[in-house]
């Protein structure tokens, strides 16, 4: 040390910039390197553990004691349609409905669709906030209008197959008005669906998501619930959410419907799967889980499905249109997959 402050002091002052230069190159090497390091290590457990999928938390098979009537294992998987078979009839009107339970080349197991309260407090079929991407309401009523800002009558006024693109390339309701517009690709209420269903196929499942927040979600939340104690679908219907103030809602208000997890509840229960939380139960009953975008998570695999099961939580996938895929998240365990072409999800699954 002596040594080096003597070195130090008869340095002229070029030398001295110099050595400051080497000093503080070192210093970022030393840093550069305990940062990759760092990195290193949560890379391998919250990158490549998920991307990895092969962590086993519980017997690989196992049957579990379960009373969860959403789950079902080691039993053929459910088709669930999603916004009523989007790929083969306009999505969410009454001519998918009637495809999905009519059709003598398919069934489904599940009915998924999409609420919407309107101006005059009504529920409706609808996926987006607005009723552009699937009628012609630009022509009529402008472009960007919300749902809650138009009327039932005003609605019911559109075509709802106008934007439809049949398998086959074809567009079988585009132009059409008025009169002319069939009633079965009219905007649905859930009162209409409901009166559908429960006289020609009572013994579907069905799961429900509101789409709005606020107090128009809390609204459309308790209209619903009426419904579903009315037509006495209570314990046949998963009801989901994208807006975390219905979550809450849901849980305070309603605890005794079954509920899917939000997103952030979904990677939560995926965090505690890796890292076996151990946790004594969860507010929500079913995992419904995107398989698109899934780049640094592996949720698809039999491990994360059993360690769900274990907790008595229902396992169902969205959007599904591929036919390989299907079949591997049957394999895999998965209780329900939802697909807009359910036709090629019961081939596959009754293959």
């Amino acid at each position: 040390m002596w040594s080096l402050k003597n070195s130090i002091k008869e340095m002229s002052v070029a030398e001295y910039a110099r050595y400051l230069r080497i000093q503080s190159i070192i210093r970022r090497i030393i840093s550069i390197t305990l940062i990759t390091l760092l990195t290193l290590f949560v890379a391998i457990f919250i990158v490549i553990m998920p991307i990895s999928g092969f962590i086993y938390r519980t017997e690989k098979g196992a049957t579990y004691v379960h009373n969860n009537p959403h789950i079902n294992y080691n039993d053929r998987v459910l088709v669930s349609a999603h916004r009523a078979g989007g790929d083969l009839a306009p999505e969410e009107t009454l001519k998918a409905f009637k495809l999905c339970v009519e059709s003598p080349e398919y069934k489904v197991d599940v009915l998924e669709f999409d609420l919407h309260i309107t101006k005059d407090g009504e529920l409706v079929l609808l996926h987006d906030d607005t009723a552009d991407r699937t009628s012609n309401v630009r022509e009529v009523y402008g472009a960007n209008i919300p749902v809650s800002k138009l009327t039932l009558k005003e609605l019911k006024s559109l075509n709802f197959g106008e934007k439809f693109v049949a398998p086959d390339g074809s567009k079988p309701y585009k132009g059409l008005r008025g009169s002319d517009i069939p009633n079965d690709v009219k905007i649905l209420t859930l009162t209409e669906i409901l009166d559908y269903l429960t006289v020609q196929s009572p013994e579907l499942n069905f799961i429900i998501e509101i789409k709005d927040g606020g107090d128009n979600g809390k609204r459309a939340m308790d209209k619903l619930y009426q419904k579903m104690v009315e037509y006495d679908i209570v314990e046949r219907t998963i009801i989901g959410t994208f807006e975390g103030e219905i979550t809450e809602y849901l849980d305070e208000r309603y605890p005794q419907i079954t509920r899917s997890a939000s997103i952030v509840e979904v990677l939560g229960f995926y965090y505690d799967f890796l890292f076996d939380a151990k946790k004594d139960g969860y507010s929500f009953d079913v995992l419904q889980i995107p398989t698109g975008g899934n780049l640094l998570f592996n949720l698809r695999t039999s491990a994360f499905i059993d360690y769900a099961h274990s907790y008595d939580i229902a396992v169902q996938y969205w959007t599904i249109n591929n036919a390989k895929e299907v079949a591997r998240l049957a394999r895999l365990g998965a209780d329900a997959i939802m697909t807009d072409d359910p036709q090629m999800a019961y081939e596959v699954v009754n293959d």
